[in-house]
């Protein structure tokens, strides 16, 4: 269970982290733009604080998904774009993916500790979110209560003036009177039908004047939609409650909606005087309501809110060029993401491209076309031979070129066109003759990976591949050393790979490559906890299971059979253990996977 938890927080808490400060950014651009506007209505106030609430419930993640569904096949960007593109992601997404830790890196005491933590978080939010869900329906209870107990009203001193005040305010479904018993102030319940709950214990206190001031307040509230807009907020601040941004944020929503209701009655006509009275008196015989999401007229700061109503300033309009500014503002905040989304696939594409003239390994020259049934065998082979400098494919899928390149296997690929594990193609493709006189310097230079390198150069040129990893949970492997210790036998010669069925043999290669060939027998990925960095020689022998069979039939790794002899040994992970001293320990744990943004099918060249 803690496992499963420490699996999930180490996949949600990077987004979360991205999200928030997202998220952040917008609540500080929405108060720049509030001081900007601090001398014109507070509506306009109001609903830039509504929409870096509202942005709390919408990701980034989720436009810029929308912009790379609407993506279209377009020439790779220049260099300042790729590097236009990767400022911006780094400065929206800051926090990075959670990546899995070395072997050695996990006995580390503040590892250990923090792994302890992570499921202890995910306990403590969801004690808090259900902590402020049950605060909140408690109140709700009250005012229930309240409600049933009431008697609707249909005629009498404040029914005709609610009445007047609708149709002063354009109000055309009229609002339903609950007289109530309780001492819980004016107030707004509901949303699709909005209900007045009045406490008839006020009424005699309240003038006609006080009456309709009150009444104004209120239709003011069901005229703007407050009991939807705070429900929402209410929705933040449940999902969201560790983080104090959102609580400041609610209390300015409240703030610049009794403000905003305060300008309204008084546009209206009410003198400011009496209005001020009448919350006042409100104050002193009525509690105030305990929840947003059903409006009164005592919310907020009642001092600032008095010297507001009392001073008589002269509040600016909305002047074309701040509309502009604002409808700008709103526009760029859906429109940056939503690019962005669309532009995405590019950089990868694009890197990959310009990695070759930048003097990374690559292909001198290639050929994709697609696979003839006619010719020789149906049978996928690929042949990699150093000394000439060629590479050679014969009836492979892109999905397998795919895995080659970025060692990896169909687990750890998402998306990507239909074809890609149907379409057989043949490739041919030769490496310049200089790059084979200075091999050993390019693999120093690439750190190793020249192939993947020039697999990654092919595959943006003749199929127009574009891809992104990411990291998700999987059921997964860890290699590991056998407590008895490695059998392998490091070597400094030619590294080559003989695949056979049921066989592996090795002149010197390095784990990560023992590890993908297992990922693609067991159907999982392998994920190298070994420490082992060397190269190294091996002969291991095991007897496939029927699943494993199906599997390397349906790839295009069939090894080259041409032996015919029938396997032998024990099952695969038996010998792993006896014959190379390593074992193979299932675990569910975040991988990094490719997801596939944009693929072309090559008709031959």
């Amino acid at each position: 269970m803690a496992k499963s938890l420490t699996a999930l927080w180490d996949s949600i808490a990077p987004g979360l982290a991205n999200h928030l400060w997202q998220s952040t950014v917008v609540v500080l651009a929405a108060g720049l733009l509030t001081l900007f506007l601090r001398r014109h209505h507070a509506r306009a106030r109001y609903w830039l604080w509504l929409a870096a609430s509202l942005k709390f419930l919408v990701p980034f993640s989720l436009l810029v998904g929308i912009g790379r569904y609407l993506s279209w096949s377009r020439p790779a960007p220049t260099q300042t774009q790729i590097f236009l593109y990767s400022a911006v992601e780094e400065i929206a997404q800051p926090f990075a993916a959670a990546t899995a830790l070395p072997a050695h890196a996990a006995a580390t005491p503040i590892i250990a500790v923090w792994t302890y933590l992570q499921p202890g978080l995910l306990v403590v939010w969801l004690c808090g979110f259900v902590a402020v869900v049950l605060m909140w329906l408690m109140r709700w209870r009250r005012i229930s209560a309240a409600m049933k107990s009431a008697q609707p009203l249909s005629e009498g001193r404040e029914v005709g003036a609610l009445r007047r005040i609708e149709r002063m305010g354009g109000i055309r479904k009229p609002i339903g009177f609950l007289l109530s018993r309780g001492s819980l102030e004016p107030g707004i319940f509901g949303i699709a039908r909005p209900v007045l709950l009045w406490p008839e214990g006020i009424s005699p206190h309240l003038g006609d004047a006080h009456l309709e001031a009150v009444l104004a307040h209120e239709v003011w509230h069901v005229r703007r939609r407050d009991n939807l807009y705070a429900a929402l907020h209410m929705l933040v601040e449940a999902v969201f409650w560790f983080y104090p941004l959102v609580w400041w944020l609610g209390a300015r929503l409240v703030s610049e909606r009794e403000r905003a209701c305060d300008e309204e009655v008084v546009e209206l006509g009410s003198d400011r005087h009496i209005y001020a009275e009448s919350i006042l008196k409100v104050c002193e015989f009525c509690l105030g309501s305990p929840l947003v999401c059903v409006s009164g007229v005592t919310g907020a700061d009642l001092k600032q809110r008095m010297v507001h109503i009392m001073s008589d300033r002269r509040l600016h309009k909305l002047n074309f060029t701040r509309k502009l500014l604002l409808t700008a503002a709103a526009f760029l905040a859906i429109a940056v993401p939503v690019t962005f989304g669309v532009l995405h696939a590019t950089p990868s594409q694009a890197q990959s491209q310009l990695a070759s003239k930048d003097g990374a390994p690559s292909f001198a020259s290639a050929s994709v076309r697609p696979h003839s049934a006619t010719m020789e065998a149906n049978r996928s082979k690929i042949a990699f031979n150093m000394q000439e400098g060629t590479f050679t494919a014969r009836s492979v899928t892109l999905q397998t070129l795919i895995e080659l390149a970025y060692h990896g296997q169909s687990a750890q690929l998402v998306g990507g066109p239909e074809w890609l594990n149907t379409a057989k193609f043949d490739v041919d493709a030769k490496v310049d003759n200089s790059f084979l006189a200075d091999m050993h310097n390019h693999i120093h230079q690439a750190g190793g990976d020249v192939h993947g390198a020039m697999f990654k150069s092919l595959l943006a040129d003749q199929f127009k591949l574009a891809l992104h990893p990411e990291t998700r949970n999987l059921p997964a492997y860890e290699l590991v050393v056998d407590s008895n210790g490695s059998k392998l036998q490091e070597s400094t010669g030619v590294h080559t790979m003989k695949v056979d069925r049921g066989g592996l043999s090795s002149q010197g290669i390095p784990i990560d490559l023992l590890a993908q060939q297992l990922s693609l027998r067991l159907g999982r990925p392998v994920v190298d906890r070994t420490g082992l960095m060397g190269h190294y020689a091996f002969d291991l022998h095991w007897t496939p299971d029927p699943s494993e069979d199906e599997r390397m039939r349906a790839s295009d790794w069939q090894g080259s059979g041409s032996s015919g002899t029938v396997p032998s040994g024990p099952p695969l992970l038996e010998a792993l253990q006896q014959q190379l001293g390593l074992k193979l320990v299932p675990v569910t744990e975040p991988v990094q996977v490719f997801v596939i943004d944009h693929a072309e099918q090559p008709s031959g060249n």
